[in-house]
This record gives structure tokens, sequence and C-alpha cells, in this order.
């Protein structure tokens, strides 16, 4: 199920079935993977997690893939280091919300931002909340960003969202009138609007992810993965071009140093390179950019393509869009086929997965301005705890949440 263009109408998928794309007909062979990570502690709330040759089941075969995960935390460690051990598992099941459910029942009152990468053959799946970054250059020099920034200072959709739901959005008061800092998400104090955990500051802070899927040619490229203390020193050109000749291990240290003598060890700055390449090719990196910008939209296929009279849109694709979805609603995350991993689990709960007794699971689409007409067995569901998430989330229910400053970065 191939997500469109912006604009279009197209039917969303939660992450945990995006992720089961059938790859087994492939026929081309799978590309080498080769990473290096580095970083500078500040404060120490930066963790990365580095998995290759993990195997999942796909039809009647294994399917082989590699996880590039990078956990930014803010207001101590807890968060970040119980999503490193606990979303790889969740992502194939339920995703980022189950992993803020869990963690937020511990009553620990930490946070992070996430940035996680799937790679499965030709295929990466980007899924992430914050300011971490990923960034994509493809082997023929194509410049694709495959993640959002969710800081309210920059991100007026998610400012809309929050203030919609019931937030607010300002930055902090000194006293006198004076207003200092970046946007802020209050009560609270966040300046960002999507993490995992953050208990103490409210719903309207969601783990809802931003998730973009592409196909790469089998050119391979380079993905690049920071936390904020590289991307508030350094653009993504930057990144790319200082880095362009060296290994992926090499390459990550260069990045972290020159973001650090751009501007100081300010922030944890930490970077995870990635190649994708052909087999038969030594690690390389990718050449030269082509000078035609930065591509924040894809192009469309080919077929679509033909009406174009530039003729850089004749040229054949090397990257492939194959979804992405933002939106922050988990009805719409949501409102899809049922998983067909679910098929004989009919009523189970969407999200944290248990088993309900039928009769006791909550639509998702319960309380919809225009709900569509429903069947008794239509899902997917969720049990009571999981609703009333959801309604706090989408700013229909108090959270009852005390308001507290946050050090975050």
């Amino acid at each position: 199920m191939s997500g469109g263009t912006k604009g279009e109408h197209h039917q969303t998928v939660p992450l945990s079935v995006l992720l089961q794309r059938e790859l087994a007909s492939e026929k081309i062979e799978k590309p080498e993977i080769v990473s290096g990570q580095a970083g500078q502690s500040k404060k120490g709330e930066d963790f990365t997690l580095i998995k290759t040759e993990c195997q999942r089941v796909v039809g009647d075969g294994v399917s082989t893939f590699s996880v590039f995960g990078l956990f930014d935390g803010h207001n101590g460690t807890a968060a970040a280091i119980y999503s490193k051990e606990n979303l790889l598992n969740n992502v194939l099941i339920a995703g980022f919300v189950k992993t803020d459910k869990d963690f937020q029942e511990k009553g620990q009152k930490s946070g992070t931002t996430v940035t996680f990468v799937i790679i499965e053959g030709w295929v990466v799946t980007v899924a992430s909340v914050g300011d971490s970054r990923c960034v994509l250059e493809s082997g023929e020099g194509g410049l694709y960003y495959l993640s959002a920034d969710h800081r309210l200072e920059t991100n007026e959709e998610e400012r809309v969202r929050i203030t919609s739901s019931g937030g607010e959005v300002g930055r902090l008061n000194t006293g006198g009138g004076t207003e200092v800092g970046p946007l802020r998400c209050w009560p609270g104090g966040l300046c960002l609007s999507r993490s995992i955990g953050d208990m103490d500051i409210g719903e309207f802070i969601v783990p809802v992810p931003y998730v973009k899927q592409v196909k790469l040619s089998t050119a391979g490229g380079r993905l690049v993965i920071c936390s904020d203390g590289v991307w508030d020193s350094l653009s993504a050109e930057t990144v790319l071009d200082s880095c362009r000749g060296m290994s992926a291990e090499t390459a990550a240290s260069h990045i972290v140093k020159e973001a650090v003598e751009a501007k100081g060890l300010r922030d944890d700055t930490t970077c995870i390179v990635v190649d994708i390449l052909p087999q038969e090719k030594p690690p390389a990196p990718a050449p030269q950019r082509k000078k035609k910008g930065i591509k924040s939209m894809f192009r469309k296929k080919s077929s679509e393509s033909s009406s174009y009279n530039d003729k850089d849109y004749l040229e054949p694709d090397v990257v492939e869009e194959l979804y992405e979805e933002g939106s922050a609603m988990l009805s719409e995350r949501l409102d899809t086929k049922y998983p067909l991993c679910n098929m004989f689990k009919l009523f189970m709960c969407a999200v944290c997965q248990v088993e309900i007794k039928p009769g006791e699971g909550v639509s998702i689409f319960e309380g919809a301005p225009n709900p569509r007409k429903l069947r008794p067995w239509d899902g997917p569901f969720l049990c009571t705890s999981c609703q009333d998430k959801k309604e706090a989330m989408e700013g229909k229910k108090a959270t009852g949440r005390h308001s507290s400053g946050s050090d975050d970065d």
C-alpha cells in the first residue's frame, strides 16, 4: 500500500503494517550495509542502537533487515534507555505509542526524541519524533530529507495542532512581559511537539511518529542520522560535503568534530553514518551531488511524469517514495485494513496488543464527528486505557498532569 504525494487522498497505515511489505519476491541482490558512529557527550543523554542481520518471518521465508536508532533524551536518561531497549520489538507490533504507554506506566518523567531507521533490501523506512534528523544522499547525488523536525519554533502545523487541542504555545516569560527562548508547549515548557515519555508535561506532546519509506536504486546511497547537536551547527549539505570520500566510521567522527568546532560542545552531539552499497563494490562515498537543489518532495513515478517538459523529469527515477505520513491523530494512523496477523484475534488492542473480550473494545472511530457506519466487528479496537490515551492526545480528556519546567535540548 503506497502513500500519495501531499494533497492527494491516500489511506494511512500503522508502522507495523508498513513493515509487513512483501519483499521476498525481489530478485535484485541485497546491498551491503556498512555503518559507523561517533559522539561527544555534554549531558550524557544521547543513546544509539545498531543491529544488523535481524530476521523476521515474511510469508514462507525469512527476511533480513538492519536497524539504526538515535535516542536524544531530556530530563534524564530513562526514556531514551527504555526506548532503545524496547522500541524494536514494539515497532514490529504496535509502534511508538505502545513504547510510550509502557514507559509512562513506570512513573518516570524523562522524555526522548527518536529517529528509527529500518533497512530491508533497498527499502529504507524512517520513523521519527522530535528534532533528531535523518538525511539521505543517493548514489546518484540527490539529497533527501527522511524525517520531520518537531520543534515548535519551526513547525507551524504542530503549533496549530496543540492549540486546537487545548494546549498553549509560547516563549518563557521572565516577568514584565519579556519573553525569551524558543517556542514551547505549556504546561510543561517542552520545545518539541512529539516525543516518547514526558508524562509530566501533558498529552499534547504525542509519540505518534512521522514515517517515510523510500526505495533506493541499486546505486545505493549514504544515510546520516544525527542528534540536534549536529544540526544546530551544520546544514545537511555541509554535513554530506564535509565527509565525502571517507568511510562510514571516519565520516561519523568527522561530522561530530566539525559540529563541535563550529559552535562548541553545547549539547550531546551524536552521529550515525550508514552506507548502502552494491555487493560487488567496496565501501565508497556517494558521488559529487548534482546541482539540482534539495529534493524536499520526491519526483513522480516515471509513468506519471510524461507530461513534464523539464528534462530533469525525463530522467529515470533514482529514489522512489513508497510512503509518507505525518498525522499526529491516532485514529487516522490506524484507519486501515486490520493487520493480517490479527485475523484470528479480531478483538485485540491495536496499540498495546492485549486481547479484548467481545463488547469491551472501543472502536478507533468512537466519538468521531462523522463516524462511518460500523459493524460490531469493524476494527481496529482499543482497550479502555489506550482509548483514554487517544482521547487525551486529541485534547478530548483532561490529563490532570502538573505543569513543570522542562530541561529539554
